[in-house]
This record gives C-alpha cells, structure tokens and sequence, in this order.
C-alpha cells in the first residue's frame, strides 16, 4: 500500500491570466496540512502585462515562486518546464483559471492513492446567468460522462491535464509532447503516451470548479484550433478520439462529399448561430464534425 505524500509541488501554467488569489488559497491550504510544499507559477510569455505584474506578489507568499519565460511555448512546453523546475516527488497541476471546491482538495490528493498518476477531474458552476454561453452550455451537457466511474471505464481516453496528480520521476520521463503550441489534444495524447509506457492512472471525484468561460466568439476561434490540431495529428490520436473516430468512421466517399459540402454552405450561418445569443448544441456538434472533414478533405 502506497504511504500518504510528505512533499508536494504545485504547478501552475499562466497566460494572461491573475492568479494571485488562487495561489494564496492553495499555500493555505497547504499550511494546514503540515508537508513539505512549494508553489511554482510559469507564465509562457504573456503579452498581457498588467496581470504579469500582479502576479509578481506571488514571489511575497512563502513557498511561492513566480517565474516569467522570455518566450511563448505553450502550454505542453510550459507544464514540462515546470515539472524540471519542481522539487518534490509529487507533482500536481492545476490550471490556473480554477476555483477549489473545499478546504478538503489537497488533503484527498494527500492520501494513499494506488496509482502513480491520479487525475481529479472537473465540475461546472450551475449559473443560469449563463445560459447563452457556448462554451458553458457544452461543458454542463457533458459533465455528468466526467465523474470518477465513467472516467475509470477508459482511463487512458479520459485523461485531462486541467487537475493532476503525478510522480515526479513519471513526469520526467513521460513528458508533454511540445510539438503541441496550442492548447488541446495535448493531454489526450499523453493519455496515450502513459498507456504506452504501462503508466497506471486513478480517477477519482476531487474536481476543481470550472466558473469562468470565454465569449462564445473566443470558444468558437479555441474550437477550431483544436481542430486543426486534431487533424496536424491524427495518426497519433487516432482511437483517442471520439470525434475523429466518427469522421474517419464515414467510410462512404458520397456520404463525405454531401457533407463537406453542407459544410461549405452552411458553415458560416452554423457559425453566426454559435458566436450569437442563443448557441445550440446540435449545430456546435455538427460543425465540429463538418469542419474536421473539411479539413480531411483538403489532404
């Protein structure tokens, strides 16, 4: 049976974003309860230079250390630089724009846990304020497939980088893959990579508390890049994911031609619908769908 952790590092990436308050949370948090800690903030470069100089204070909180790269990398390079700058053999991840649920997070990541990377999930805020908001309205939609028990029925597929729990050593030796510059899909990928490398991984139910969601213009833009992602590299996430897995899926040369071209006629009055005011679902998913084969089709 594994032994409770006595060290812990914090890792934190940043990009236009202030986080101070967040930080101070976590370092008290961590104060109660009596291990050896620290808490690393990297910001990769951010043009936005007022929450860079808010988030100097950090370096005034005690175990705290705030460190700003001279260039953007990304969020796969940035987690990796943060993993060589810890000290301690537990690493946990957190994104920064997260609210904790309790004073009990750190102490259920704290106690003997059987595998050597634990991801802890996700939970969406319940605001009917926004309703209108795309991103809000997916991820809500979603939420009840991303507890412990449906995570743990494909665990490897359902790995997100957004709250973590990993080995130091593990880290190192499975890092992020930095060809990924943007965010998305370079978890589902390391999800692989642990799989490859006989890594196990333990999903439990300590989710941070999602309560801040782009405009729907932003999430549509964040959307697309994912896509183009997806499709840069299909080869090596090809079975992790289930979007690609339904595009490649039409095996019918008619059926793809049909809705490529649907695509192209009604891809801009589908986007007009999912950057207004009242985004539906079934149009988002079908973009999703219709833009990923128009990208295939290009090759």
């Amino acid at each position: 049976m594994e032994t409770r952790k006595t060290a812990l590092s914090i890792l934190i990436p940043v990009y236009n974003t202030v986080c101070i308050d967040f930080v101070r949370q976590l370092q008290q948090m961590a104060e109660q309860t009596e291990i050896d800690y620290e808490i690393i903030v990297a910001d990769d470069a951010s043009p936005n230079q007022q929450s860079v100089e808010e988030n100097r204070l950090i370096d005034q909180i005690p175990h705290c250390r705030f460190i700003i790269k001279e260039v953007n990398t990304g969020s796969a390079a940035t987690r990796n630089f943060l993993a060589s700058q810890s000290h301690y053999p537990w690493l946990l991840f957190l994104d920064c724009d997260m609210q904790l649920p309790d004073e009990q997070f750190l102490s259920r990541y704290l106690a003997p846990l059987p595998s050597p990377v634990v991801n802890g999930g996700l939970r969406i805020c319940h605001d009917s304020r926004l309703d209108a908001n795309l991103r809000y309205r997916y991820e809500k939609a979603e939420e009840p497939n991303h507890d412990a028990a449906h995570r743990q029925q494909r665990p490897y597929h359902s790995f997100r980088s957004t709250n973590f729990l990993i080995e130091r050593q593990v880290m190192l030796s499975v890092p992020f893959d930095e060809r990924f510059h943007h965010s998305g899909y370079e978890d589902v990928l390391f999800g692989k990579q642990l799989r490859q490398q006989n890594v196990g991984i333990a999903h439990i139910d300590n989710p941070v508390l999602m309560t801040d969601f782009e405009d729907n213009a932003a999430y549509v833009e964040k959307i697309e890049r994912s896509l183009r992602t997806l499709h840069q590299f299909r080869d090596e996430l090809r079975g992790y994911s289930r979007l690609l897995t339904l595009a490649e899926g039409i095996h019918l040369a008619i059926i793809r031609r049909l809705l490529v071209l649907l695509h192209r006629l009604l891809g801009p009055s589908m986007r007009r619908n999912l950057c207004g005011c009242h985004p539906n679902l079934t149009v988002f998913k079908l973009y999703r769908l219709g833009y990923l084969l128009t990208l295939n089709n290009k090759h």
